[in-house]
């Protein structure tokens, strides 16, 4: 028996990756919904009124919060909020396809974080959203080859937020990247739509080889706090990656991995573990 009979191992796919695939959000809803909340917090939290009427309640688009709240946590004295927020406004505006991408984090950390009782949560204060999100900017802006302006918000990013994602990595919607401290994505890294994430996940390359170096993450899958993934390895759909963990091989879809190396130690239990969260080995405890 080979050894990826095995371990249920497999050689990484060349399947094209799925980004921000299939669902569309009802952004003008959406809206409505954080604005209607957010008056509510300005009643009931007097303190909490400035932010919440600079974020949300005086702005007229989505694009606008974002783009503010951006702003108020990632200005500084070399790029102040009055030079900063027109320009993440800007790249909002522009690009439709980023508010989406957002909404779509915003509803999924709404829904699978049983902590989270609002999608305005995760707007105000959820540091892997703004992280994600400020990640999303930098990816368009090397996408237009403006290569220094991304990787200054990557590093701003990584200053406010403890979360470092090299703005070429592809990542898709619908991500719940929970507490997300000391999270890191390399340059050549592909996360598909769908994933959940918890803190202190690396998804690195090895050695010095240059070109696609760094994992593939299909959709539905969950990785545990702490896991390292490593090298061009490709996790499959809907498997589970145990807290801790250093994966060094392919995982095939739908298995349970733990260990350091990680081993396949069994069968997850749901068709899609991102959106359950059930931190379980599926053998033997939790993740």
């Amino acid at each position: 028996m080979s050894e990826s009979q095995q371990t249920g191992l497999h050689p990484a796919s060349k399947n094209a990756a799925k980004l921000c695939a299939g669902k569309t959000m009802d952004i003008p809803g959406v809206w409505e919904n954080l604005r209607s909340e957010a008056a509510r917090v300005a009643i009931e939290e007097p303190t909490l009124q400035h932010l919440v009427h600079d974020v949300i309640l005086s702005r007229k688009t989505l694009a606008a919060a974002l783009g503010a709240r951006l702003a108020r946590r990632l200005a500084r004295e070399d790029m102040p909020r009055a030079t900063m927020e027109p320009l993440l406004t800007g790249v909002f505006e522009a690009n439709p396809e980023i508010v989406h991408a957002a909404t779509r984090d915003l509803k999924a950390m709404y829904e699978r974080d049983p902590a989270c009782f609002s999608p305005l949560e995760p707007l105000l204060f959820f540091k892997g959203f703004l992280a994600l999100t400020t990640y999303r900017v930098s990816h368009q802006l090397w996408e237009e080859g403006r290569r220094w302006l991304a990787l200054y918000f990557q590093s701003v990013a990584s200053e406010a937020f403890a979360v470092d994602i090299h703005p070429a990595a592809r990542i898709g919607c619908g991500i719940l990247l929970d507490h997300a401290t000391s999270f890191v994505v390399g340059e050549t890294a592909i996360i598909e739509d769908d994933v959940s994430i918890l803190h202190e996940v690396t998804l690195g390359g090895t050695g010095k080889d240059s070109g696609d170096r760094h994992p593939i993450i299909r959709s539905g899958v969950l990785l545990g706090a702490g896991a390292k993934i490593l090298g061009r390895v490709e996790i499959g759909t809907g498997a589970k990656v145990g807290a801790g963990s250093v994966v060094l091989n392919d995982v095939a879809p739908h298995k349970t991995v733990a260990g350091v190396p990680a081993v396949v130690v069994g069968v997850s239990s749901e068709e899609n573990p991102a959106n359950e969260m059930n931190q379980t080995l599926d053998c033997c405890g939790n993740i």
